[in-house]
């Protein structure tokens, strides 16, 4: 179903068993005692819930995945619709609303159903990419009244999901109260993604995508993601997502806050050049992201409302995280929530009742038996209907702009613009202007006022931007559309930079981004940036998941001058108070005009550092990405020195490898290895300066795994039934384990530590994705399920050569791959001939059976304790 960091084996529910939940107690210590939960689907309704939405008035959509992550096969996919009649917290009757394959995001608002999926061709029986779409159902008969309309096409990478499955695709959708959808996508990207109105899109990687509800309007909100399940959305439009990590590859589990026209770092930036990223919030260690939900119902306890939830596959556990205001950012706290074994999505409805869906150990590809929904309230929460907003009055949902809950603020904005527009604007207009209103109801209003109003709407909001308290949100109103942007003024923004709220300045900062205006350049210049703007040593990662609000306004006024190409204001600013940000944005402009520029200010300055940093942006141009035609993916282990993946040379190449060779033969002997340095940094591979080639892997002492797995001892004779009931009861000496660890012959195919070579499954964060029993059946039990990404791989080259077994590591031009003995093999891309994933595992049964009982639950108990 999604990216999962490590092996799957166990059904067992880490939590509560099904068994016991499904008409046990209402609790079972699954979550604070404020809560109560009940069951409110089980598995024979709800097998394998990949998804679920929830209409503000209570029906629960969800999408149930019986191809799974790794699946291939079509036509095992549906949107049940589900209802609780007499709200008891159980569903009463429940109806097959659609058939779509590997539904990935589902928004239910009024009578549509918003879906993402898989689409598959009906002659081939092939996955054909990923359609947001949307359903209607007027009659309210609990069935989507025809086919789905396609609202985005394409918005995955076709080749990837059917040699794969949809584990790294496109995945979670949520509605913001500023009318867009947005859009989780995988690291597989996509390739000319189309919209209604035929606009095509590629994005390389991962980020969040975003679109207007008609399917036009499609653009890129974040980038440089790895793999992100789902979005949540605060009623302030703060985006909180939290990711996937990458298997010990430095990438783990993240709480991020996006920002607009963020670059967030995967797989380029995030070690060598962190100096050029958003960094995250916070390193949360192992895991696996999936669902999200920004809480804020005046029906819920204050101590767990107004705060992002996010829900972690792998650890099994639904997390709060507290977010604290930081400039223009935050910082946060994480705590435990609810815990639900393999918890995959949630929402809540107008009423105040979360809805979770528990992919209870369905695998890989989906299981007949396996999977649930439960509903949570608090402990002295009443069922209060929700209104059907399509019998209110335009009074009546005016009114409902100014509650408390940010479905009811959502669900009423949305009915306002299905009524006659001028009637919509003048009502949330009335609402935005009152300034005794609370502020999310006000944010409200003009988020609402904006999209009625349309472009007769921008006088309205410049003048919102005079007041204190909405000014941020005016400026993002008014250039959220770019199909009105030429008609907005420049002025509001331009004083927003100057502004005492640096949350102001952010907004501005973007906003003239969006606006296009290459005059707008020398105040963007005038944003200052701070002494963290540091690169990493040589040798060393930088901060990429530390927050850093200081860094925050440069980075987004660099990527808005390069959005405007502002080639010759950034130019006229090298040397300047403005220089850093100048030639920051420079990096990014592979442009004549700004090589000739760079070059011409080098030889006129005497500053050596200004000449150095000349010198590095020289050195970052000369290289640019390769345009991305989703014939490749960089695998889940994908080499991440940067800038570049697929690097290729441009028309002032030449240009510029002449210059530098011409500095690098002036310079004196102790200065000669800066070039060198700069040279391996920047892959520039320019040979004069000589190559710095470091070994991505090293042979290891040959491990005789078969004479390992012949000896019999206390586990090689029992059952496999046996040896787990055994070593339940012991607690195992972790000490032990981890020289057991080395003799069993894992340390052919795991690491266990960040700094180790990479290999098989990392196992450094095993402990906090699986619990003992588990990890004990994946050991005694190999190819039950394969952990993703490191599947046994076959490799065909040229001269007759073959090979097998994890891809540790890869580039555009090479592969590194790992066998069982421990052996590693650099095969070039080039004399790849064929790539095959094999359906066992290279791990062979029987490697425990020459243990006892005791040594078993030492080698699983000092797993365990890894929780890096």
């Amino acid at each position: 179903m999604i990216k999962f960091s490590l092996t799957l084996i166990s059904s067992i529910i880490i939590v509560l068993g099904l068994n016991n939940f499904f008409g046990g107690p209402k609790n079972a210590g699954a979550a604070p005692p404020e809560l109560v939960i009940t069951p409110f689907a089980g598995p024979d309704v709800t097998p394998s819930p990949a998804c679920l939405a929830v209409a503000a008035t209570g029906e629960v959509f969800v999408g149930v995945d019986m191809i799974g992550s790794l699946g291939k096969d079509p036509d095992k996919g549906r949107i049940l619709k589900l209802v609780d009649k007499n709200n008891d917290g159980k569903m009463d009757e429940h109806t097959e609303f659609a058939m779509v394959d590997n539904p990935r995001g589902i928004i239910a608002s009024g009578d549509q159903v918003f879906v993402l999926h898989t689409t598959f061709s009906k002659e081939t029986r092939k996955a054909t990419g990923m359609d947001l779409v949307v359903l209607d159902d007027k009659n309210n008969d609990g069935k989507a009244d025809g086919p789905a309309r396609p609202l985005i096409q394409n918005l995955s990478n076709t080749k990837y999901i059917q040699e794969r499955g949809t584990d790294h695709a496109t995945n979670g959708i949520r509605l913001g109260i500023d009318g867009w959808i947005y859009i989780a996508v995988g690291d597989f990207g996509f390739h000319d993604a189309v919209d209604r109105s035929g606009k095509k899109m590629t994005m390389l990687g991962g980020g969040i995508v975003r679109v207007r509800p008609n399917g036009t309007e499609m653009e890129v909100y974040t980038h440089g993601t790895r793999n992100v399940y789902d979005v949540a959305i605060d009623p302030y439009m703060n985006i909180f997502t939290r990711e996937n990590t990458n298997d010990g590859g430095g990438w783990n589990v993240r709480f991020s806050h996006h920002v607009q026209s963020g670059e967030y770092g995967y797989p380029l930036l995030f070690q060598n050049f962190t100096d050029e990223m958003l960094p995250a919030l916070a390193d949360l260690g192992g895991g696996s992201g999936t669902g999200a939900l920004y809480m804020s119902e005046d029906t819920w306890p204050e101590k767990y409302n107004n705060v992002p939830m996010m829900a972690d596959w792998g650890r099994s556990m639904l997390y709060i995280h507290r977010v604290t205001p930081d400039g223009p950012s935050f910082t946060q706290k994480e705590e435990d929530f609810i815990k639900l074994p393999q918890i995959t999505d949630l929402d809540v409805d107008g009423s105040g009742r979360l809805y979770l869906a528990a992919w209870d150990g369905a695998g890989y590809s989906g299981n007949p038996s396996k999977g649930y929904v439960v509903r949570a309230v608090p402990t002295n929460w009443a069922y209060k209907a929700f209104p059907n907003v399509t019998k209110a009055s335009v009074t009546q949902l005016a009114a409902m702009l100014k509650s408390e809950s940010a479905v009811a603020r959502l669900t009423a904005s949305q009915e306002l613009l299905n009524r006659p527009a001028k009637e919509a604007a003048d009502a949330a207009l009335k609402i935005a202007a009152d300034a005794k209103l609370p502020l999310y109801s006000r944010v409200a209003g003009i988020f609402t006022y904006a999209q009625a109003a349309g472009a007769d709407g921008i006088q309205a909001l410049v003048q919102f931007t005079k007041e204190d308290a909405i000014r941020e949100f005016a400026l993002k109103a008014l250039a959220d559309r770019k199909d009105y942007v030429q008609n907005v003024p420049s002025e509001p923004f331009l004083a927003g930079l100057k502004d005492p709220s640096v949350r102001v300045q952010a907004a501005a900062i973007i906003g003239l981004g969006r606006l296009g205006r290459t005059d707008a350049a020398k105040a963007l210049l005038q944003t200052k940036v701070p002494a963290s703007f540091v690169a990493p040593a040589k040798g060393t990662e930088g901060p990429h998941a530390t927050p850093n609000s200081a860094i925050v306004l440069p980075h987004l006024a660099v990527q808005a001058l390069a959005n405007l190409k502002a080639v010759d204001a950034c130019v006229a600013a090298i040397g300047t108070e403005n220089s850093s940000l100048a030639l920051w944005a420079l990096r990014y402009m592979h442009d004549k005009k700004s090589v000739d520029g760079l070059v011409y200010f080098y030889e006129q300055s005497k500053d050596e550092n200004l000449r150095k940093q000349i010198l590095i942006t020289m050195a970052r141009l000369y290289r640019e990405e390769a345009s991305y035609d989703a014939s490749w993916w960089w695998g889940t282990r994908p080499d991440s020195h940067g800038p570049y993946y697929k690097a290729i040379l441009w028309k002032s190449s030449p240009a510029i490898a002449s210059f530098l060779i011409g500095e690098w033969e002036k310079a004196p002997a102790a200065n000669k290895s800066f070039f060198v340095d700069l040279n391996a940094r920047h892959r520039m591979e320019i040979p004069a300066f000589g190559t710095e080639e470091k070994a991505i892997a090293k042979n290891e002492p040959k491990i005789d795994l078969e004479k390992i797995k012949n000896q019999k001892g206390q586990v090689g004779k029992s059952s496999i039934e046996d040896v787990l009931l055994a070593i339940a009861k012991l607690p195992g000496d972790p000490v032990k384990g981890k020289a057991l660890f080395s003799r069993q012959g894992c340390v052919a195919c795991h690491s266990i530590s960040k700094g180790e070579e990479m290999k098989g499954p990392f196992m450094g964060q095993i402990g906090s994705i699986m619990n003992r029993e588990q990890i004990a059946e994946s050991i005694l039990k190999p190819d039950a399920s394969i952990s993703q990404g490191f599947a046994t791989v076959m490799i065909t080259a040229k001269k007759d050569q073959t090979y097998m077994g994890f891809v540790t590591s890869e580039t555009a031009t090479r592969v590194v791959l790992r066998n069982i003995a421990g052996e590693v093999f650099n095969i070039k891309t080039s004399d790849i001939l064929s790539r095959k994933e094999m359906e066992n595992s290279m791990m062979p049964a029987g490697l425990a059976n020459s243990l006892s009982y005791e040594e078993l639950a030492s080698l699983v108990t000092f797993l365990s304790q890894q929780k890096k």
